[in-house]
């Protein structure tokens, strides 16, 4: 008879448990409607039909009163596209669908299925009335060889995009890239070239579907994963050292000019567990916070080469402090930090 109390107790409480702790890929399957009122740097993070995220080294732009979070659409190593979601407070992302899929049927395309697309990024061209995406493409079958910067359009900002050309900015090699819009509406790529070993910035034309003559090179110091913010007349530049999947320690430089001279510093930007490889991520864009003065977000991709899909979102607050920024590992937070900070 306690035999038998004993199994029911126990049967009770493994299933108990197991409802407790639900294991987070099945949740995401099981239930909608996630919300969410913080942001916690490496867990998992699901959109409002209870999917994960899969919008990995991201841009984000903030248009019609939302933002708009446009990233690689990751399953594997070739690109499955680039994935858009729309926010109203940066927690809570509504699928929007794919911005921009490979090609299937023009197997001679630019961004034929089987290609690699990377770091997608979204600015809206005052003139022409278009959103414009640029992203690092490799072409099928080629590994990362190619080398290109592509650009495509739209005049709607979740897509489709139409694809327009991919190339060589003046003839430089091309990998990982940011775009940067200025205050006077001027648009930039900066942009890891010579197999890395350089950093470039070229002005973008007046409709930013291609790069202008305007190119120099920054600094070369075998970086990658560029990513870019200006605080009071000061520009700040951080990259990642290129050790493939492996994370590894940030860097940052300054310049009061996008054209240089840009100074390094070899002073780690980040601080708490971890900071040392960047918290085991790999930087990818810095989000000025919409109605926040000088308020920004630091956003990584924590890489995770046997399942892509599951490399996780990195976002922390930035702090300038006498000139140097400062980036402070925390476990979770909200936009109200930046209130408390002032």
């Amino acid at each position: 008879m306690n035999t038998i109390k004993y199994s029911i107790v126990f049967l009770f409480f493994t299933v108990m448990t197991a409802q407790k702790n639900p294991d987070p890929i099945s949740m995401q399957k099981e239930n909608t409607g996630f919300v969410y009122n913080q942001f916690k740097p490496g867990e998992l993070w699901y959109d409002d039909q209870g999917k994960l995220i899969n919008a990995h080294g991201p841009g984000i732009i903030f248009s019609q009163n939302k933002y708009y979070w446009f990233g690689e659409k990751r399953g594997e190593r070739a690109s499955g596209g680039v994935n858009v979601y729309s926010s109203s407070d940066l927690y809570n992302w509504k699928p929007e669908g794919l911005a921009l899929s490979p090609e299937d049927k023009d197997t001679a395309s630019d961004i034929a299925r089987g290609c690699v697309m990377e770091r997608p990024k979204v600015i809206f061209n005052q003139k022409t009335g278009q959103y414009v995406m640029w992203f690092h493409l490799e072409l099928r079958g080629q590994g990362y060889r190619a080398a290109r910067a592509a650009v495509a359009v739209s005049d709607k900002i979740t897509g489709p995009y139409k694809f327009v050309a991919s190339f060589r900015p003046n003839g430089n090699m091309a990998r990982d890239m940011t775009i940067y819009q200025d205050g006077d509406g001027s648009a930039y790529i900066i942009y890891a070239s010579r197999d890395n070993f350089d950093m470039r910035i070229a002005r973008l034309s007046d409709d930013f579907l291609s790069a202008t003559a305007d190119d120099k090179l920054i600094f070369s110091d075998h970086r990658e994963a560029p990513a870019i913010f200006k605080y009071h007349n000061q520009y700040y530049l951080m990259t990642s050292a290129c050790t493939g999947w492996k994370p590894n320690k940030i860097n940052y430089y300054t310049s009061a000019s996008l054209w240089g001279p840009w100074k390094r510093s070899d002073e780690n930007p980040l601080k708490g567990p971890g900071a040392e490889t960047t918290f085991g991520g790999q930087s990818t864009y810095i989000l000025p916070v919409h109605g926040k003065k000088d308020c920004f977000i630091f956003l990584a991709d924590r890489w995770n080469p046997a399942n892509l899909t599951d490399s996780r979102y990195l976002w922390l607050p930035v702090q300038v402090k006498n000139g140097a920024p400062e980036i402070t590992w925390t476990d979770a937070w909200s936009l109200d930090f930046f209130d408390r900070g002032k």
